[in-house]
């Protein structure tokens, strides 16, 4: 639980940061050694780790797409069309889980490499 604490502020600390001085390779999502390693937290709904690091993935995405659209860097309509593919993911990912009572290692590479086309957008 002190990890995601610990994710949590350091979001919130990018989020403070002057968004016209940051390029778009200087977003979370643009670093995806770093994404596809994420830790999410297992608790309330999200009781599989896979599941857990889906969801942390698709908050990191949804908080750069957020601040893209906000530095005037992508317009309105490529920012709801991406959001939407994030929530389609979670949409998915969930309902494996509920389905199964789990997400598989295949399914969690799957959404990693769907979620990371989504950053190659985001970050070009």
């Amino acid at each position: 639980m002190r990890f995601q604490t610990l994710v949590l502020v350091m979001l919130t600390l990018l989020s403070l940061q002057p968004v016209a001085a940051q390029s778009r390779n200087d977003l979370p999502s643009c670093d995806l050694q770093t994404q596809r390693y994420l830790v999410g937290n297992t608790s309330g709904n999200l009781t599989d780790i896979r599941h857990a690091h889906i969801s942390a993935r698709a908050n990191v995405l949804d908080a750069d797409i957020s601040t893209s659209q906000k530095a005037r860097r992508m317009t309105e309509a490529n920012a709801d069309y991406l959001f939407k593919r994030v929530e389609e993911i979670r949409k998915q990912s969930g309902s494996f889980v509920k389905q199964q009572g789990f997400l598989s290692a295949a399914e969690k590479a799957s959404f990693d490499r769907e979620f990371d086309a989504i950053a190659g957008q985001l970050c070009e």
